[in-house]
């Protein structure tokens, strides 16, 4: 099917009434920067739907740009004509005809919005219906479980007749929530995280703590390529924050408590990502545990690894078991550079016996007992260096499983 415009239906956030322009607007404003290569389009809108008209541009390459913004519930390829019945036929039977794969059955949904239009939704149903069902020998009308719905929508300024539904990412648009600090190894776990807090209306600022020379080059270049496939989903630049944690990894690595070293890195982390919070005015850190997954993300560990943070602190995963993370990291595009086997600081000094049950006065002797700990995380955070990272074109194996949205 041809398409004349692409119809979009906002998601969630509709249901803010108080900021629902402020919403339309930042997702309009998304969708113009999709739009900038197709100079042929143009957008207007009506309460709770946006109309791109495609005037002869190719819908494909839209469309697959549409299923990343976030805000965006569905939207449906549509003919689009003047609101007389024989024009309504016309297009509902051109639909029917140019589907790729014939159905046996169908049923016709008409929603009639203008009233001063001259036939009733009912009559409607069965003019449509008739007209296809004469045109297409053998096609049979199922209004239970049919193979294809037809949906009519009869508006003010027209009519718009299609069938299809494309499901969008949802959510919120991106940055109407806030922003945050996302806490970005290169795992699999903090990239979705990070995907499912920018989904809910978040700005992100990615920080990566590395080692050199105990980490490579490679694991860097990794979490940067992560970071670039999360802008995707953003439309704008994301800044990524490279914190050097070598000195302070190796001080808590020779306190001597092996079993707290995970504990003691971890809470240095969450004090390094809150203050560059703070320096970069965003609101809460947002990190990639899942309860229970390993022996820091019991909870006993993140109440003692959390303790001394006095921003909001956020987790995605939390009640999710790995098996539905991969499946999300597949889907957004992730999972194939995260599982490359170059190692980041978190898996740097891991003790044979991690504490799950580290006891908080023990941890914050042992952190007094570190000599210029807390100068060390000045320092990290004052030599912190900063990149923007704006989507490159979608590599073969990033694009793979992106069918299958929320």
């Amino acid at each position: 099917m041809k398409p004349d415009m692409i119809m979009i239906r906002f998601g969630e956030y509709m249901v803010k009434g108080r900021n629902r322009r402020q919403f339309e607007n930042r997702i309009e404003e998304q969708i113009k920067r999709v739009l900038l290569p197709y100079p042929g389009t143009s957008i207007s809108k009506a309460f709770g739907r946006l109309y791109i008209t495609l005037h002869n541009e190719q819908y494909e390459p839209i469309a697959d740009q549409l299923k990343l913004i976030f805000g965006i519930h569905s939207f449906s390829p549509v003919k689009f004509t003047i609101n007389d019945l024989e024009s309504i036929r016309a297009a509902a039977l051109e639909i029917m005809f140019e589907m790729p794969h014939k159905p046996d059955t169908f049923k016709v949904s008409v929603r009639r919005v203008e009233k001063e239009f001259p036939h009733e939704t009912f009559e409607m149903n069965h003019l449509v219906g008739s007209h296809i069902l004469r045109a297409i020998p053998n096609l049979k009308v199922n209004v239970k479980e049919p193979e294809v719905e037809l949906r009519v929508e009869i508006q003010p300024e027209g009519t718009y007749v299609f069938h299809e539904m494309v499901q969008g990412a949802g959510g919120y648009p991106y940055g109407t929530n806030g922003k945050a600090m996302l806490l970005l190894s290169g795992g699999i776990d903090s990239p979705v995280a990070g995907y499912l807090s920018m989904r809910q209306g978040l700005e992100i600022e990615a920080v990566h703590f590395h080692s050199y020379p105990f980490t490579s080059d490679k694991a860097k270049e990794k979490v940067i390529e992560l970071a670039k496939r999360l802008s995707h989903f953003s439309g704008v630049p994301i800044k990524l924050h490279l914190v050097s944690f070598t000195d302070i990894q190796t001080a808590i690595a020779q306190s001597n408590r092996e079993s707290l070293i995970i504990t003691l890195m971890r809470r240095s982390m969450l004090r390094i990502a809150e203050r560059l919070a703070e320096k970069y005015r965003a609101l809460g850190l947002v990190t990639g545990d899942s309860l229970g997954q390993v022996a820091s993300q019991t909870l006993s560990s993140m109440n003692v690894i959390g303790n001394d943070i006095h921003i909001p602190l956020l987790r995605p995963l939390i009640t999710m078991d790995k098996n539905e993370i991969i499946r999300i990291a597949k889907q957004i595009g992730t999972y194939n550079t995260s599982i490359l086997p170059y190692e980041d600081c978190c898996t740097l000094f891991v003790p044979k016996s991690p504490s799950t049950n580290p006891n908080l006065k023990i941890v914050e002797r042992v952190e007094a007992s570190i000599q210029g700990l807390d100068d060390m995380i000045h320092t990290a955070v004052a030599s912190a260096e900063v990149i923007e990272l704006t989507p490159d074109v979608l590599s073969e194996a990033q694009s793979a499983g992106n069918e299958d949205w929320f």
